[in-house]
């Protein structure tokens, strides 16, 4: 296998990888805004709230495990928190009180985290048992942590596929998305199932930090740029489906780390190395959003809106 090829392939890895961890963030978001009706701007300090509490646990005990639990745990009470607290006043609120009250949510945890932590990043080890490389293909040799990321991200879509469409929990949650007072008047306790869908988003979110603790450092704010990636994802994907969360996810994913991998390289053929660099990163970051529109000029509801 040529240098090239092997390249090629080590990206398209990349790409996955990140799109899982996309679409960790994506469901949770997509369920709640395709479920409450609530567009929920703190949802990547939930993310936060996961990689520091599994972070600090790791630091603090050396057990992977136990930094697993802490930052599941962390991000679904804390989740389940905020919505009883702030959310539940919101939903007959328009979206513009929701993108305030929750922007507020961002500061607040942002400088929570910084009273409790600092502003120093805590950088996190992978896991002894994780570490190193396998041969997935001949020629090209991939990180394990990263492929256990993809399988993880797989497995919790295939989960969640079983939850909502072959559980009664599934069904009361996919009712309530479209005849919320049809549910209520068949004795449903709607405000209880829409905390616990919010904590399933939150837990997921907190998933996605945990796991990416490892391969970026773990810092205030870091919810916000991924938060950003998040929203093409749900846009693109189509709102409140789960599947089109997963299929938006992989595709942003794969066409973020192509442009970047690639990009530069190709513009260094035609003008000096600094200035191709620069003009590269900010080709590369406007990719995702050419997508997006090119996606909604053909389908405007996005690849599998929910509500077809």
């Amino acid at each position: 296998m040529t240098p090239g090829v092997a390249l090629l392939l080590e990206q398209l890895l990349n790409g996955v990888q990140l799109g899982v961890t996309l679409f960790l963030l994506a469901a949770g978001l997509t369920l709640v805004f395709g479920i409450m009706g609530v567009i929920n701007l703190a949802h990547g300090s939930l993310y936060m709230v996961g990689a520091y509490a599994a972070a600090v646990t790791a630091t603090a005990t050396g057990s992977p495990w136990l930094a697993l639990l802490a930052g599941l745990a962390a991000a679904a009470l804390v989740g389940m928190v905020v919505e009883f607290a702030v959310l539940r006043r919101l939903y007959a609120r328009d979206h513009l009180d929701q993108v305030l009250a929750t922007f507020g949510l961002i500061l607040f945890f942002n400088e929570g985290t910084v009273l409790l932590f600092g502003r120093q990043p805590l950088f996190v080890n992978v896991p002894e048992g994780l570490r190193g490389a396998v041969r997935v293909l001949p020629g090209v040799d991939y990180p394990v942590y990263r492929l256990l990321i993809i399988a993880v991200g797989l497995g919790v879509a295939l989960g969640l596929y079983l939850l909502i469409q072959k559980t009664r929990i599934g069904m009361l949650v996919r009712a309530g998305a479209t005849h919320r007072e049809m549910v209520r008047a068949l004795g449903v306790d709607i405000r209880l199932l829409y905390t616990l869908v919010f904590g399933l988003g939150a837990l997921l979110a907190g998933l996605a930090g945990l796991m990416a603790g490892p391969i970026l450092s773990v810092q205030v704010g870091m919810g916000e740029s991924i938060l950003i990636l998040t929203f093409v994802v749900v846009v693109i994907g189509g709102i409140g489906s789960v599947r089109g969360a997963l299929f938006g996810a992989v595709l942003v994913g794969i066409v973020d780390t192509l442009l970047r991998a690639y990009v530069p390289g190709l513009l260094r053929q035609v003008m000096a190395g600094s200035e191709a660099d620069a003009l590269g990163a900010g080709l590369a970051s406007m990719g995702v959003y050419l997508l997006m529109a090119l996606v909604l000029l053909a389908k405007p509801r996005g690849l599998f809106p929910a509500h077809a």
